[in-house]
């Protein structure tokens, strides 16, 4: 099972005072969370005023300073559609990029999912499906590039802990009929972070912890940076 390090997504300063944007606060995150024990890492690179951005020079700045300081951990990047300019328009940002991620995450409910798939094959970037709902693992199976992604990334969103937990089950039961033989990392987001980690963990998946889903600790006690998330999520997973 890997442990999989979210640093920062879309959150702002003001829901957590640590998170990291620059490129040397992305590489200072990046160092904790891996001596905290996460093994791969995922970031949203940030532009000069602090938004998340794909465009080429961002993706290098950050990519190179998180490489600099953990070599050889893999690291992973958000395409969402809502990142500027959006839509169909990123897709020239993608294949610019000079410095290329090892992984990228793709959300199967965005209209051009399967083209930014087939950007990352061409460019021989590995590709984390994104999951959200059962229709998303439905339109995923149906691709016939669906086999060459790197794994299967189930999402599940700040909900109830047992309403995760359902469609979770859901997507599992008909990638399990349906789907490639892939990897999978499985999450949530808010008040179903924590017990979807404990899910996977139950499951003998892999997940992933980090501010850009949760800023607590299963208790509640709010935290600043990523590495108190990680060696919390990494000890559940361990059983202690």
């Amino acid at each position: 099972m890997m442990l999989q390090a979210c640093l920062n997504g879309g959150i702002r300063p003001d829901a957590a005072a640590g998170v990291p944007r620059r490129p040397a606060e992305l590489a200072a995150e990046a160092r904790a969370a891996i001596a905290a024990g996460a093994e791969s890492l995922r970031v949203h690179p940030r532009d000069a005023a602090g938004e998340e951005t794909l465009a080429p020079d961002a993706v290098a700045a950050a990519l190179t300073a998180i490489r600099a300081a953990v070599p050889g951990v893999g690291v992973g990047i958000g395409t969402g559609d809502w990142i500027a300019p959006g839509g169909t328009a990123r897709h020239d940002d993608i294949a610019g990029w000079t410095e290329r991620p090892d992984f990228v995450s793709i959300n199967l409910r965005e209209p051009d999912a399967p083209t930014v798939m087939d950007l990352m094959i061409r460019q021989e970037i590995g590709i984390e499906a994104g999951l959200w709902t059962l229709e998303d693992a439905r339109r995923f199976t149906d691709l016939a590039t669906a086999e060459r992604c790197l794994r299967i990334l189930i999402e599940l969103p700040d909900c109830p802990a047992p309403v995760a937990k359902a469609e979770a089950a859901r997507i599992l039961a008909h990638l399990a009929e349906h789907g490639p033989a892939l990897p999978i990392l499985l999450h949530g987001c808010g008040r179903s972070a924590w017990p979807m980690l404990m899910e996977a963990r139950l499951r003998g998946l892999s997940t992933r912890m980090g501010l850009e889903d949760v800023q607590s600790l299963p208790d509640g006690t709010p935290v600043a940076d990523n590495a108190p998330l990680i060696a919390m999520a990494r000890d559940l997973m361990a059983g202690s």
